[in-house]
């Protein structure tokens, strides 16, 4: 109650980019005070007693994972608040998109709030400091103990002013940079906000980008990095199938379904919230019919209560995302979500 008070009283007031960059810039502040940092961690991002399995009991990952329920990419673009963010409640962190290149996204202004159906529209374009960057502050967080005991995925994407026939050596490049200090790689292929990256969602340009980015990832790292594929909620049906047969074919570890949608009449960008979990659902159900048991499914898209993320369980994923229902449910939220996924599975 006091969040929504404060939402809407004086955050919903302020530019969305400009309160988003304060966000992440005061959760890190908050993450870095040791005192203050144990309060927080106890009133809201209390760990559930029994983690999501590792690999060998099971589980997506070659190590356990604390939580159901991460954070989506988007939210913590540069990889700077990541320690900040586990001491919130999420499970796992995905961060970036990351390019190879420094880039300063679209011009402003490119984020827009819709309260009345909690979702958020944006159009950023991918701004960060470039995958060097990334790989350093990653780097810098695996050097203490903390740091390496934060699971954590990166995600990739096309740089803007890279042409698209020369999308696999940029989607290499950034792969070699970060691999080494992550859980797992997410290529996303999925954005609407870069001119014509949606269309290397077809198998045909899709295939040799994820050859390239398994094989530079997991030299570079000197060992098998977890490789999904983050997909749109727009694709239809037969492209779902298609990306799943191509997971199957290339024996990849899943996919993050899904991104944010551009089926809206609200202006440039993709429309994330709670609008997209119909199509969400779909999207993963179809996928886990398709891809069988194995294969890692993230979900993502409208996750905005216990009962959402149990339709999301139930519809095949095995663990989950959310972003918006982070901005609009506040700092209590992630911690709280997880408790309660895992007291269900406990009581199933």
């Amino acid at each position: 109650m006091l969040y929504d008070l404060l939402y809407k009283s004086v955050l919903s007031r302020i530019d969305p980019e400009v309160i988003h960059d304060v966000c992440v810039q005061a959760i890190e502040v908050t993450s870095r005070v040791p005192l203050v940092r144990d309060a927080v961690r106890e009133a809201w991002g209390r760990r559930p007693a029994a983690p999501v399995p590792a690999a060998g009991q099971g589980g997506p990952f070659a190590r356990p994972v604390p939580g159901v329920l991460g954070l989506a990419a988007g939210m913590d673009k540069e990889g700077q608040a990541i320690e900040g963010l586990d001491m919130l409640g999420f499970g796992f962190i995905e961060v970036g998109t990351f390019t190879a290149w420094p880039q300063p996204g679209n011009p402003k202004p490119r984020v827009w709030r819709y309260p009345s159906t909690r979702s958020l529209r944006n159009a950023m374009g991918f701004p960060n400091d470039g995958a060097d960057e990334a790989a350093r502050r990653l780097r810098a967080l695996r050097s203490t103990k903390r740091g390496r005991s934060i699971v954590v995925g990166a995600n990739i994407g096309k740089t803007k002013a890279v042409p698209n026939d020369e999308a696999v050596e940029d989607y290499r490049y950034s792969a070699s940079k970060v691999a080494r200090w992550a859980d797992y790689l997410v290529v996303n292929v999925s954005s609407p906000n870069t001119p014509g990256l949606r269309d290397l969602q077809s198998v045909e340009s899709l295939r040799p980008i994820l050859e390239a980015v398994r094989e530079a990832g997991d030299a570079a790292a000197g060992r098998h990095v977890p490789l999904l594929v983050k997909i749109a909620p727009d694709l239809a049906d037969e492209d779902v199938d298609a990306v799943a047969d191509l997971v199957l074919d290339m024996g990849l570890d899943g996919v993050v379904a899904t991104n944010t949608t551009i089926d809206h009449e609200l202006g440039a960008g993709g429309v994330s919230g709670a609008p997209v979990l119909p199509r969400a659902l779909a999207v993963v159900r179809r996928l886990r019919d398709r891809l069988g048991d194995e294969p890692t499914i993230i979900g993502v898209g409208g996750i905005s209560s216990i009962w959402d993320a149990e339709l999301m369980l139930d519809a095949g994923a095995d663990l989950l995302q959310a972003y918006s229902a982070f901005i609009y449910n506040g700092p209590a939220w992630p911690g709280r979500i997880n408790r309660a996924l895992a007291a269900t599975r406990r009581a199933r």
